[in-house]
């Protein structure tokens, strides 16, 4: 099975890019973030004629995430935490592999800049909602994927150069601590797991020449709970949308899970 997480930055503004990476890439089930649409006007039908059903939960001009899936998903719910500002953050819902229920959670953190912000305690608030929502799911099922945008650089080596980015809100210690929170709830991320000390980034800014730079961030992830770890086969960071014209700012992350 092939899962697939993208921050595209809007749907309407690519789904060209999107429909032709779908044709070439055939997830069986695709988590976007930042759709940036109500409900009512995301592109159902033109997913629907590839052979995927959407499941969304949207909002006007800003944040949203959605399933594309070919997969049925059960259990669908828009409520897993109270957001205080009501943005439109989480999705959920359930998938059967074999006898097994797992439980998809696909999120849009808070990106939490400037920190001086209340939008920067909004992330620290929203996180630790977050996490403790997790904590509770994890003890009725423990087969979880958590994937999207976390807006949070892990450590160093996912950062073109950290030093510029330590009182920045995706790389503060603080949030960093509650990345590895997260992790210690009993979930590993599958892009570090399998790639030790390898230095790959899922986001570049459009700004300063970054893309063409290489000077790029690893923000968007997959954690998958311990349970179901030994499933997972390979994880891939593919570059080439982001290269496109018109293209999202963050690129696509694959996961294979058995």
């Amino acid at each position: 099975m092939k899962i697939i997480s993208w921050n595209v930055n809007s749907v309407r503004a690519r789904i060209n890019n999107i429909l032709d990476y779908i044709k070439h890439s055939k997830p069986d089930i695709l988590m976007l973030q930042e759709i940036k649409t109500e409900n009512k006007n995301f592109p159902t039908i033109d997913f629907k004629k590839e052979g995927y059903t959407s499941y969304i939960f949207g909002q006007k001009s800003y944040n949203g995430v959605a399933f594309l899936s070919k997969i049925k998903i059960n259990n669908i719910s828009t409520n897993f935490i109270k957001d205080k500002l009501k943005q439109s953050r989480i999705i959920e819902g359930n998938i059967k592999n074999k006898k097994d229920s797992i439980k998809l959670i696909n999120v849009y953190v808070p990106n939490g800049n400037p920190v001086e912000t209340e939008k920067y305690d909004y992330k620290k608030n929203w996180l630790n909602s977050f996490i403790k929502e997790v904590d509770k799911a994890l003890k009725k099922n423990k087969n979880i994927i958590i994937s999207g945008d976390f807006n949070v650089i892990p450590e160093e080596i996912d950062c073109h150069d950290h030093k510029k980015y330590e009182n920045d809100a995706l790389f503060k210690i603080e949030i960093r601590k509650k990345f590895r929170e997260l992790l210690n709830l009993g979930f590993t991320d599958v892009y570090r797991y399998i790639n030790r000390n390898k230095q790959e980034f899922t986001f570049w800014d459009y700004t300063s020449g970054s893309w063409q730079k290489n000077n790029g961030l690893r923000i968007d992830h997959f954690l998958v709970s311990n349970n179901i770890l030994k499933n997972v086969q390979n994880i891939f960071i593919n570059k080439k949308p982001r290269s496109k014209i018109k293209p999202s700012d963050h690129t696509p992350i694959e996961l294979d899970i058995n």
